[in-house]
């Protein structure tokens, strides 16, 4: 064996119904998460975002660069900032302005039983916002010019273990993607050789938040699956 190699890390040694039973239970799990438009303004401590970032931080990647960055935003001021960049965008986007919507119509419909429009309250309410960015240069040492591989997946996953973490601690999320995202970049001191991916609203539902009866069809398993 090489010395740049170790050997793998060892797994739990599982009866195939053991296994069943755990792959079970994080479905049970998972399938009760939920994107949370209305947050309660309580706070989370520090340390549970970091763990998860800490989570997201272990997902694969292009040759092991780890093209992300997550920017955790907590104060007042940023989080209000943010809002109002994401608000002038979002009213653009529908067309709130006068002009004619940057979003097609079918766009629009697609969103209409989700009831978003362009007022972002949650923003502001919710303790944490985590800004999620991907690297298009800068590899495992972040000098800013290594090219970077697979980025956009590479993020997706970690942004994917970044929620499910949020969720097992008991933490409402909403991914959040107000077009364009440059403003993020601007705002959270980050150089131009990274792209803002998404916002991660982070915190507990409020008393009265609802979710949407469309959310809650999910496609089973025969239509998201084929075995050959």
């Amino acid at each position: 064996m090489s010395d740049t190699h170790r050997p793998f890390p060892s797994l739990p040694h599982l009866s195939d119904e053991e296994r069943l039973a755990r792959a079970r239970d994080a479905f049970e799990k998972l399938r009760t998460r939920r994107s949370c438009r209305a947050f309660a303004d309580a706070p989370i401590p520090r340390e549970v975002i970091e763990y998860a970032i800490r989570a997201a931080g272990t997902a694969p990647s292009g040759a092991n660069h780890q093209p992300w960055h997550f920017a955790v935003i907590g104060s007042a001021e940023k989080k209000r900032a943010i809002r109002e960049a994401a608000e002038a965008e979002e009213r653009r986007f529908y067309g709130d302005e006068g002009d004619k919507p940057k979003a097609s119509e079918e766009w629009l419909d697609a969103l209409a039983p989700i009831g978003t429009d362009a007022s972002k309250p949650f923003l502001e309410t919710a303790p944490w916002l985590i800004a999620c960015f991907a690297q298009r240069t800068g590899g495992i040492e972040e000098d800013g010019q290594t090219q970077n591989y697979y980025v956009n997946e590479s993020v997706g996953i970690a942004c994917g273990l970044l929620i499910a973490t949020l969720h097992e601690a008991g933490l409402a999320t909403l991914t959040h993607t107000p077009s364009p995202m440059g403003f993020l970049r601007d705002l959270c001191g980050r150089p131009s050789n990274e792209k803002p991916l998404m916002i991660v609203v982070v915190g507990h539902p409020a008393e009265d938040a609802t979710v949407p009866g469309h959310a809650l069809k999910k496609k089973p398993l025969e239509q998201i699956s084929s075995w050959l």
